[in-house]
């Protein structure tokens, strides 16, 4: 048998209220610590994860409640991966303004999926840019 299989996928979904972003932290932090994931990738990992439950809580299903938000997640020997899944109508994933440059420096927001980028090894989006994949290489 392959070790690069994936294994059962496993997730959890939630409302979409902005102070069930720690079911998510309680999740990575269960994850890492029981897959041994060292603090270099637990940081990048924790940080990704967070903008992207955040950004389908607030962008993705506008904060109703009656939406959820699923988040996925499973591991090979090399890689954890995880799935955010939101409700709302989708975006345009290709054509996001650029958070470097100097006229967005100032926003307040605009660099969730650039910390995304950054952050992970690999981001995928799907379904209209309602499903993000974030892979994080363990080795």
């Amino acid at each position: 048998m392959a070790t690069d299989l994936l294994p059962a996928m496993h997730s959890i979904d939630f409302p979409s209220k902005a102070e069930n972003i720690h079911l998510v932290e309680k999740l990575i932090d269960s994850v890492c610590e029981e897959h041994k994931v060292g603090e270099d990738h637990y940081g990048n990992i924790l940080i990704a994860m967070t903008e992207a439950v955040n950004n389908a809580i607030h962008h993705g299903n506008g904060l109703n409640p009656d939406k959820k938000t699923k988040v996925e997640f499973d591991r090979t020997e090399k890689q954890i991966r995880f799935i955010v899944v939101d409700e709302g109508s989708g975006f345009d994933f290709n054509n996001l303004p650029d958070p470097t440059a100097p006229e967005n420096l100032e926003k307040a927001n605009g660099r969730g999926i650039f910390l995304m980028k950054n952050l992970a090894d690999e981001i995928n989006f799907e379904d209209d840019g309602r499903k993000v994949e974030l892979i994080f290489n363990l080795n």
